[in-house]
């Protein structure tokens, strides 16, 4: 199968918006191209006439410490993510979300700009990332866009972005003192493909008082979304078991859990969040406290 015609490298994102002007509407950016390729070979989408090749881009291959953030190119292989030091001091979440994509040649060729960009509600990069808070660094002929990441989703597999913007990186806040987070998932034997249920969590904390915390679902709805409701059960309170059954009490009556005919019913995912999320708060909670 032919998946593309012609295959052109950009060097700079000038020269990304230079060849979208210099050719039709069948173009399309491609990064890791661990999914795009998969669904042209599947029949899902139809190939494209040319694609533009973004991994030339020195913003794209970022991974470090700048102004007490941490900026994570959107082009970064998520191998060199799950193994980045300054990765797993900042946004330990995130290095166990990207030591569970795929397998290991997936790793080496998939990004989280991806992750983000292909929008599937259980994708675990793109869920740790809304734990983290993190931000959305968008290049555009216009000049830099920021958006907070919950911001780009439409619906599965849909963003806000246009075909002229290229996510280039995420930013998140630099770890201090009493924050902690975790990311975990149960998958099926085989271990590979989306998760039955995934989940992250962000804590901050002062000796055994939740000041603020960020939990996320996947999948929780059609877009991804923070478990509001939990947070509120714990948020400004002693980290007790009375408070934690409150937040499980939530759980129950709040998050949207959905039937999906090839991997769980919706009632089969309430019974496992509990634990999950039992599981989860715990790691971030005692990593909290060795911050």
């Amino acid at each position: 199968m032919t998946i593309w015609k012609e295959y052109l490298l950009a060097n700079s994102i000038e020269q990304a918006f230079e060849l979208l002007d210099s050719v039709d509407d069948s173009t399309c950016w491609v990064g890791g191209g661990s999914d795009l390729m998969l669904e042209v070979q599947q029949g899902r989408r139809k190939p494209a006439d040319r694609m533009v090749d973004l991994n030339s881009i020195p913003q794209l291959g970022v991974l470090e410490l700048q102004d007490g953030c941490l900026l994570i190119g959107a082009g970064v292989p998520v191998s060199k993510i799950a193994s980045s030091p300054i990765v797993k001091e900042h946004a330990q979440a995130v290095v166990e979300a990207t030591r569970l994509i795929g397998g290991p040649q997936v790793r080496n060729v998939a990004t989280l700009g991806g992750n983000v960009a292909h929008a599937l509600p259980a994708a675990d990069g793109m869920i740790s990332l809304v734990a983290m808070d993190a931000i959305a660094i968008i290049a555009q002929k216009a000049g830099m866009d920021e958006q907070p990441i919950l911001k780009l989703f439409k619906g599965p597999g849909i963003t806000m972005l246009e075909k002229n913007q290229i996510i280039l990186q995420f930013r998140i806040k630099q770890r201090e003192k009493g924050e902690g987070s975790a990311f975990q998932r149960i998958m099926r034997p085989q271990g590979v493909a989306l998760p039955i249920l995934n989940l992250a969590i962000w804590v901050k904390r002062d000796k055994e008082m939740v000041l603020d915390l960020r939990v996320v679902f996947g999948p929780s709805g059609p877009v991804p979304t923070r478990a509001s409701f939990v947070e509120a059960a714990l948020r400004g309170k002693l980290m007790s078991q009375d408070a934690i059954n409150e937040a499980l009490a939530a759980i129950t009556a709040t998050v949207n859990f959905r039937t999906s005919k090839n991997r769980a019913t919706a009632e089969y995912r309430h019974q496992i969040a509990r634990q999950l999320f039992v599981k989860t708060l715990a790691s971030a909670w005692e990593r909290a406290e060795s911050a």
